[in-house]
């Protein structure tokens, strides 16, 4: 069998050009998206009203139930219905792919920052928030001033690893067609007949991003330890 490892040379503009910009712009996003819903359900979850935290709940529980692929399919088809009722069309409107991975993936990853967040909260002194409601704030101040910017610094690590999960995760949406960075190394597969040295560049690929960033992660984890 003969090997052409020279197609990859010749496509680097493409599939990291085209390819890994679109895995980087949707993980970078859907970090911030999910990152934002995780920390609104935690709050939701540790609150005292039984029904804010049983919806928090049961949403994560519902959303870590369900195969990351099959809620890519449900809001694939399902966004452009949402939107057509929204904006009274009486008809689907088309968001694009990437608008509805992008809506997949922070609703799916913001069940996990959601419990990773509650960690976080919870790892704070009681002592804390109770000196925040002796001089006066209430739950959001106490929330906002005092507990979350440490629960924040104290998950750093885990919510960056969680990160990283999500960067690998986002190679499922070549399943709607999408060209991101395995979509792209599988559309070069595909038309010059070199699956083998492809796929075996893409494996590399994401080895080397995934076990550098977890290999930065834990510095900074070893770090922020000393610093305790």
């Amino acid at each position: 069998m003969h090997f052409d490892f020279e197609i990859i040379l010749r496509t680097l503009p493409y599939v990291f050009g085209i390819g890994m910009v679109f895995t980087l712009k949707l993980t970078f996003l859907a970090t911030i998206g999910a990152v934002a819903l995780g920390t609104l359900l935690a709050m939701m979850r540790l609150s005292s009203n039984r029904i804010l935290s049983g919806a928090a709940g049961s949403y994560v529980n519902f959303l870590r139930s369900l195969p990351l692929i099959l809620i890519i399919f449900w809001f694939y088809f399902l966004v452009p219905y949402i939107v057509g009722w929204v904006t009274g069309a009486g008809r689907p409107i088309a968001v694009g792919g990437f608008t509805s991975a992008w809506i997949t993936f922070t609703l799916f990853e913001a069940a996990y920052f959601c419990e990773i967040m509650r960690a976080g909260i919870q790892s704070i002194p009681r002592g804390q928030v109770g000196a925040g409601y002796a001089l006066g704030l209430n739950y959001w101040q106490v929330m906002g001033h005092i507990v979350l910017p440490q629960a924040f610094r104290n998950m750093t690590p885990v919510l960056l690893t969680q990160m990283i999960v999500l960067f690998q995760d986002t190679s499922l949406v070549y399943v709607l067609s999408l060209t991101d960075f395995l979509g792209a190394a599988n559309n070069v597969a595909q038309r010059d007949g070199r699956l083998v040295e492809m796929f075996l560049f893409a494996a590399v690929v994401y080895f080397v991003i995934s076990y550098t960033a977890s290999r930065i992660v834990k510095t900074l984890e070893h770090r922020m330890a000393i610093v305790r």
